[in-house]
């Protein structure tokens, strides 16, 4: 490693992706870049939301939204990432329509699932400090563990919601999601590394 690199790394330890956007430097200028963060990171999960399929005999629809909310804490870290998604959940619950296919409110048997993206996204966020973005696999282990979150959460709200067993919550609600999922990981796995190395190139 050369000496000028090393400096370099330094500053970006313990930071994810938007830090790395630039400010005037004032704590105004930080608080506008950090709102216009949150608010983007609300407004891309609602948009992915949009990107949805249904799938035969399930009450959830495949769409875009679950990864997009851990991009989005991810790249924003744990913080931000909270932030966005709970404007995006309660957002939509007063009724603003950018759940999964233009729905909006908490009745649905799929709120669960907009909850799980709450707390997954200040997790991978929280990972993404400690430099879970750098590398292919600690960004699979980082969108593996999101997911797993999102399940645990919104899998027995779905139960509980359609007075499905939990069993038939995991047909219905887990396992038509799993080959999605896993392509989603690879695409995170290609992106995020990706940027970290044209970053630190340029830097």
């Amino acid at each position: 490693m050369s000496t000028a690199a090393a400096p370099v790394r330094s500053l970006r330890a313990g930071t994810v992706l938007a830090d790395l956007l630039p400010t005037s430097g004032s704590v105004a200028a930080s608080r506008a870049r950090d709102i216009a963060l949150v608010v983007g990171g609300a407004a891309l999960t609602g948009l992915a939301a949009q990107l949805s399929l249904p799938v035969p005999g399930s009450p959830v629809p495949v769409s875009g939204q679950t990864f997009a909310a851990l991009l989005v804490g991810t790249a924003l870290g744990a913080r931000r990432g909270f932030l966005a998604l709970a404007l995006y959940a309660v957002a939509g619950m007063a009724g603003v329509p950018w759940f999964a296919q233009a729905s909006s409110g908490y009745g649905m048997p799929s709120f669960g699932y907009v909850l799980g993206m709450l707390l997954a996204s200040t997790v991978v966020g929280a990972l993404a400090r400690r430099g879970a973005d750098r590398s292919v696999l600690r960004t699979a282990g980082a969108m593996v563990l999101g997911s797993a979150i999102i399940y645990a959460v919104g899998v027995p709200y779905l139960a509980l919601a359609t007075g499905m067993t939990l069993g038939q919550a995991v047909a219905a609600g887990l396992t038509p999601f799993l080959i999605g999922d896993a392509l989603k990981a690879a695409l995170a796995m290609g992106v995020l590394p990706t940027a970290w190395k044209l970053l630190d190139r340029k830097g």
